[in-house]
């Protein structure tokens, strides 16, 4: 309401008319002597904030508590805004009843708390003066009360395997926070604690709205305001037990990942650039995921708490319960992660002495079975790296040749380098190989061979054969990921350039295991990484060609035995096929290498990249050696995966909430313990 505005129209009326207000049976005109102008700014001298205005217009009580009472509605709330609107007056010849509507936002987007309440008045001289009493704020507001915000957080719920085993590790922590009404100088603390405390990035907790915490919450508990992770040698915490006021607690979370840290994410304080990520309904000091499956899922993981108004005295011995908000039970997010795969991928990548991701892949299903990331500084680069993939594209170039009429056994030449359309390209060895067919240079990476077959392809014939492995194709789905660019093709020399992965191809490891699914079971599936909720990619499923796959499954199969990618050929678990590569290319006016390896054995299909020149064929030993896929879940998998289905995404997630969160590494990126607002 305005009441200002209000107010001037109030005025207009009664100049010229008599304003009837009826309560009751009772009804009464007032002219500008009346009680109306005793109401109209007492209410709105409380709404703009100048509560001493507003004890002016009282009696019956010292003025200057009047005004602290006043003035406590807000920060006992921690309320965002107060609203108050005029109802009626019933005037009983010296005395007279005011009723008026009480509208308090409690947070942003959040539900506001509303409820009707009344003053009564006095005739005093030529005016009106109203009768102090708490009730004015509240009707069960009692002499020595003060209203406060009870949160009732929930557990947050884990993120799990794909066989429902939860993927955090419980740790110990400690619990930083306060008890309202033992600090002698709220804003002292939270000022000195905030001071003490660094986030990563720069970053700063939220002093105004812990402040705005702490004076709402009840004064007699303990109230948590910040999470951090004990680790060895920190001295964050020695810090923080130098602020006057602050207390402790010893507890064990399950906050640390086992694994894939960069697709299960963490958790941190609710900082203004964080909140545009997540939005309503949280608010600045929340604890919320702040990467991965924490934040893209964050309100199905946390629930919604409930929040209780009470009505209490200081000890909190009386308490009164004025308004609830029910919370939402969080849920759990199932992945599609497996646990024996995951952790010899990780060992996999463990020793080698550059940035490396891995990737598996179910093929039937299009199942993510495990994520690795090696000192990629927290960067997802196998979900979401940009790599040129040289002659690990070859079989996209190979299945477009075998598609537009040139089969394995055409006979070509392998020379050291070749100029095509005014590109020069070169063999990876540097050195020419005998003639022979298609199949062979295929096998030992003769890119001078694939380039000058790319001239008998029509234009889009590269892009199209992309498009079917599913390279350059917007999949959607929950997790981010990175399916690849793919040029146009309008001349030979840029043909020759794609056809050898040059030119302006990038993809990540994600999306070449994908490809490397499809040539294994025939259909291109969009890869997926949850279950629960289901992921459902907005890419369809696509079948493939069985004459063109069924040669493509050979080439890549003898690149393995016996061509440049043999020493992925290990001994047992299945066969091997696949193709690897070494990539030298330009970035940002640096020289970069990178390394791969792609390739499919039984029911398990994955991509291996590496910053540096490495014999990513020996990593994919090391990783088959020692990693046996799990049979494929019953589970069915989502729309989208079998052919000619397709499916829209999910939202992510419902509802809201919170947990504490945890610093990584030294403990010094502190989340926030929060009080919810409904």
């Amino acid at each position: 309401m305005n009441l200002r505005g209000r107010s001037m129209a109030r005025r207009t009326i009664s100049a010229g008319a008599c304003v009837v207000l009826v309560g009751g049976s009772a009804s009464a005109c007032f002219a500008e002597q009346s009680a109306m102008p005793a109401v109209r700014d007492f209410l709105v001298a409380w709404e703009v904030g100048n509560y001493p205005a507003a004890a002016g217009h009282t009696m019956g009580a010292d003025q200057g508590q009047v005004a602290a009472a006043l003035g406590g509605v807000r920060s006992q709330l921690d309320a965002a805004s107060l609203k108050l609107d005029m109802l009626k007056i019933v005037k009983k010849g010296d005395t007279a009843t005011a009723q008026f509507a009480v509208k308090i936002d409690l947070g942003e987007n959040g539900e506001p708390w509303t409820y009707n309440s009344s003053m009564n008045l006095r005739r005093a001289g030529s005016g009106w003066k109203i009768e102090w009493d708490p009730s004015i704020i509240h009707p069960s507001l009692k002499q020595g009360q003060r209203l406060a915000v009870v949160t009732r957080v929930p557990s947050r719920s884990p993120i799990q395997d794909q066989n429902a085993k939860t993927v955090l590790r419980s740790v110990p922590a400690d619990l930083v926070g306060v008890v309202p009404g033992e600090l002698k100088d709220p804003k002292a603390t939270i000022d000195q604690m905030v001071k003490t405390t660094k986030i990563e990035g720069g970053r700063r907790l939220d002093g105004e709205r812990l402040l705005g915490r702490v004076r709402s919450a009840p004064p007699q508990k303990f109230l948590p305001l910040l999470t951090l992770e004990r680790s060895s040698g920190d001295k964050l915490i020695e810090r923080l037990k130098q602020v006057d006021g602050l207390r402790f607690q010893v507890v064990r979370i399950p906050i640390q990942p086992q694994f894939a840290p960069e697709v299960v994410g963490r958790l941190g304080a609710a900082t203004a650039d964080r909140l545009q990520q997540v939005g309503a309904p949280y608010q600045p000091g929340d604890t919320i995921g702040v990467s991965g499956l924490q934040l893209l899922l964050q309100r199905r993981l946390a629930g919604t708490p409930a929040i209780d108004v009470v009505a209490q005295d200081p000890e909190g011995r009386q308490v009164t319960k004025l308004r609830s908000w029910e919370g939402h039970d969080p849920a759990p997010i199932v992945t599609t992660l497996d646990r024996r795969i995951q952790p010899r991928a990780d060992r996999a990548l463990a020793k080698v002495k550059y940035p490396a991701s891995l990737v598996a892949v179910r093929p039937g299903t299009g199942d993510v079975l495990a994520v690795s990331n090696h000192d990629t500084g927290g960067r997802d680069e196998a979900m979401e790296g940009h790599y040129p993939p040289g002659m690990a594209f070859s079989f996209i170039t190979a299945d477009a040749l075998l598609q537009n009429g040139v089969p394995k056994s055409t006979q070509v030449e392998c020379p050291a380098t070749a100029d095509v359309g005014g590109q020069t390209v070169s063999n990876p060895s540097g050195k020419a190989a005998r003639t022979g067919i298609l199949e062979r240079a295929f096998s030992v990476n003769c890119a001078t061979s694939l380039a000058q077959l790319a001239t008998k392809l029509p234009p889009q014939a590269l892009s199209q054969s992309a498009a079917r492995f599913g390279l350059g194709k917007d999949w959607g789905g929950i997790f981010p990921s990175y399916a690849g660019t793919i040029p146009a093709t309008a001349n030979d020399g840029q043909k020759a350039l794609v056809a050898t992965g040059q030119g302006g191809v990038t993809t990540s490891p994600l999306a070449m295991a994908a490809a490397a699914a499809a040539v294994s079971s025939g259909v291109w599936r969009p890869p997926f990484i949850t279950k629960d909720p289901v992921d459902t990619p907005s890419a369809q499923a696509k079948v493939l060609d069985a004459v063109a796959t069924g040669d493509l499954k050979r080439m890549v199969r003898r690149s393995v035995q016996s061509g440049a990618a043999k020493d992925a050929n290990v001994d047992s678990g299945g066969q091997v096929s696949g193709v690897s590569a070494v990539v030298n290319y330009q970035e940002g006016g640096q020289a970069k290498t990178v390394s791969w390896f792609v390739g499919f054995r039984d029911d398990m299909a994955f991509a291996i990249a590496v910053e540096g020149k490495v014999n990513a064929a020996k990593i994919a030993s090391t990783f088959l050696n020692g990693a046996q896929p799990s049979a494929p879940s019953t589970t069915k998998p989502p729309q989208g995966t079998t052919p000619g289905t397709g499916g829209q995404r999910p939202p992510n997630g419902t509802g809201g909430g919170q947990t504490p969160g945890h610093t990584p590494g030294n403990g010094t990126n502190p989340t926030m313990q929060p009080t919810r607002k409904p």
